[in-house]
This record gives structure tokens, C-alpha cells and sequence, in this order.
């Protein structure tokens, strides 16, 4: 009896051995990618400084190199870092919570309101039937109620698209523009403002493709307040001064120092997007603030938010991928959510990246 069990128990303890040592079978979406048949969805993520924030010797005329790449690939969607208006709606439902994200990082469509009657609910309905029904050839009556709809529905880049489609003898009011939307168009008040990414590459790379809009993909949904801000705000601070971070600034700033030229905005384009910056924004951020070293461990937070606000920005963008099977879509976004967006997308079975090293060279 006891020789019985002995045996059994000498191969359980051998099947259990065996068993530690064969690795276990591992569900991985990215290596399953369909269909067999048809053209790809395919993305490609520029990672981009936020051009408000170069120094003044930048001027537009450096991003005619890199818009001509751009333009030469031919994306056929483009998505833009920006609270979409919906999104802007649901958050001001909220203001005990989200009030400081509506204020930082949401457009009012309350002037654009006030000259069409419409709230963003309704112009998204009527953003939603007129482009189901979008003439080939539409008329400048029709852009201008068109960009007057993306105003109201809190989508004002995309309102830049169809101004920037206008001849520029009917960029007037009328359709719905009154005096202060045709001033907030003409002066590019939308997005980040006249210099940056939305108004100097995304709006007019899109008109020049022809396309009726951008799709704004950021999220903040994942964000609340922090009951102790200045003690959260100090552990990140102290997080974030480390050797990594100071590599980063002083490449920064070497690099900016020459936006000046267009060589030099390519130049800087090319470093940003080099796949040696992923480990190095890691080191000098996330991973920092994930080793937080304050007893409420705030870093862990902050990554949860970043992490949460990545994923919701890669289900947008797969969602408006998805739209049309063998899509092409450009997705602008700051360079420290680029590597996240790329690890993210490429786990889904009908999205391939795209380097962006193709259009960089």
C-alpha cells in the first residue's frame, strides 16, 4: 500500500514538474490578422511636438517638407488629438468632476449655438444625415451649413476642414455662420489654436485630400479630481527629475533651436518618432511615476490614468478605422502617446501599423 502510494505521488510531483516547465499557451490577438481577402486597415501614428509650445523662430512654411510626405501617402481618415464635441457634451454633465477637463481641454460651442439654434446633440444629428447624403460637388451654401453644424456639434477643426475647402470668395457668412463663427474660422481660433498640429497639419492636410473632416479621438473620461493635488502634483514632480528626463529636455531643446527651417522641423520629426524613444519617454515618465515613492503612491495613479486614456483612444480610433474595410487613417497625436497607441492597435486583428518611418526618410 504505501509503495502504491508512493508511485502515485512521485508522478503527480513529475506531472506537476512537467507541466511548470511547459510554457502556457498565450491568447495573442496581434499574431491573428484577417481577412485573407481585401485591402488592410492600415495606421499610421505621427508622434508630434505640440506646435503652440516652439519657440517663436518656428514658423508654418518649416511643415511644408513634412506635409508633402503626408499628403504623398494619402490617408483616407485622420484622427487628431481633441475631445470630440459628444464627448465635450457628456462631460459637462458632470462639473463636480470634470469641470477643469471641460475647461482645459473642451471647445464652447456656445456662439455657434447661438447662430445656428442647435445643441450638440442635434447638430451631431444633422452632421450625421448630411453627410450620409454628401453630394460629390457640393455647393459653397452647403460647406458653409456644414461647417456651421460641426461648430455647434463641438467639432471645430473639422469645421476648419470644410472652411479651408471654400474658395476664398465664399469664405463669408451665411448657412448658419454668422460674424463670430466666420471670425473664429478665419482666425483658426479652433483646436489648439493657429499654431499647432490641428490647424497646421491636420486641417489643411485634409482639405488638400479632400476630405469633409478629422475624427477627434482623445478621451478624458478616466480622469477625476484628485482630493490632494499639491501633494500629487510634488510626487510627480520628484518622479520626474531623473537622468532620462534630462536627456529628453536637453534633446529638446537642441531640436527646437532649429524649427526655424525646414530641414530642422524634419530633423525634429525624425527624433520623435525613432523607435529609441519609447523606452527613453518611459524611463523619464510612467516608469518613474510608476516608483513613486510617497506613502498614497500617486504614481500608480497617474499611470492608471494614462493608461486608461491610451486604450479609450485606441478604441476610438479602431472604431472610425473600422468604418470603411481597407481604410488608411493618420493619427496626430503628442509623441508620449504614440508608442501606446501603436502597442495598443496592433493587438486588434484588423488594424496593421504602419512605421512612420516611410513617410520620414
Amino acid at each position: 500500500m504505501l509503495q502504491q502510494f508512493t508511485g502515485l505521488l512521485m508522478a503527480t510531483m513529475l506531472g506537476a514538474a512537467a507541466n511548470a516547465q511547459t510554457p502556457k499557451s498565450v491568447f495573442d490577438p496581434s499574431t491573428l490578422k484577417g481577412p485573407a481577402r481585401g485591402a488592410p486597415n492600415e495606421v499610421m501614428v505621427l508622434g508630434t511636438a505640440h506646435l503652440s509650445q516652439l519657440p517663436p523662430a518656428f514658423q508654418p512654411v518649416g511643415l511644408s517638407g513634412l506635409n508633402a510626405r503626408l499628403l504623398a501617402w494619402k490617408p483616407r481618415a485622420i484622427a487628431i488629438e481633441r475631445l470630440s464635441g459628444q464627448q465635450c457634451a457628456w462631460l459637462r454633465q458632470f462639473p463636480t468632476r470634470f469641470q477643469d477637463t471641460v475647461d482645459t481641454y473642451c471647445w464652447d460651442p456656445a456662439p455657434a449655438r447661438a447662430a445656428t439654434g442647435l445643441d450638440v446633440p442635434a447638430a451631431t444629428a444633422e452632421i450625421d444625415r448630411l453627410l450620409a447624403n454628401w453630394p460629390a460637388s457640393p455647393t459653397p451654401a452647403q460647406r458653409r451649413h456644414l461647417a456651421a453644424m460641426f461648430l455647434a456639434g463641438g467639432e471645430p477643426v473639422s469645421a476648419l476642414v470644410q472652411w479651408l475647402r471654400l474658395p476664398q470668395a465664399e469664405r463669408r457668412t451665411g448657412d448658419g455662420l454668422d460674424a463670430s463663427l466666420v471670425e473664429i474660422l478665419e482666425g483658426q481660433k479652433v483646436g489648439r489654436g493657429k499654431r499647432s498640429e490641428d490647424t497646421l497639419i491636420a486641417a489643411p492636410l485634409a482639405a488638400a485630400l479632400g476630405l469633409e473632416r478629422v475624427y477627434a479621438m482623445d478621451d478624458h473620461t478616466g480622469y477625476g479630481p484628485e482630493p490632494d493635488q499639491k501633494a500629487c502634483g510634488a510626487a510627480i514632480e520628484k518622479a520626474w527629475n531623473n537622468p532620462a528626463s534630462a536627456r529628453r529636455r536637453q534633446a529638446s531643446e537642441r531640436l527646437n533651436a532649429g524649427t526655424g527651417t525646414v530641414d530642422g522641423v524634419m530633423a525634429l520629426y525624425r527624433a520623435l518618432n525613432d523607435a529609441s524613444q519609447a523606452r527613453l519617454i518611459y524611463d523619464s515618465d510612467f516608469g518613474a511615476a510608476l516608483e513613486d515613492g510617497s506613502p498614497q503612491q500617486f504614481g500608480r495613479g497617474y499611470v492608471t490614468y494614462w493608461e486608461t486614456r491610451n486604450m479609450r483612444m485606441a478604441s476610438n480610433i479602431r472604431e472610425v478605422v473600422g468604418d470603411k474595410p481597407g481604410n488608411r487613417m493618420l493619427v496626430i497625436v503628442g509623441v508620449s502617446h504614440k508608442w501606446y497607441l501603436e502597442a495598443y492597435l496592433d493587438q486588434m486583428h484588423d488594424v496593421r501599423i504602419v512605421p512612420i518611418d516611410q513617410v520620414l526618410r
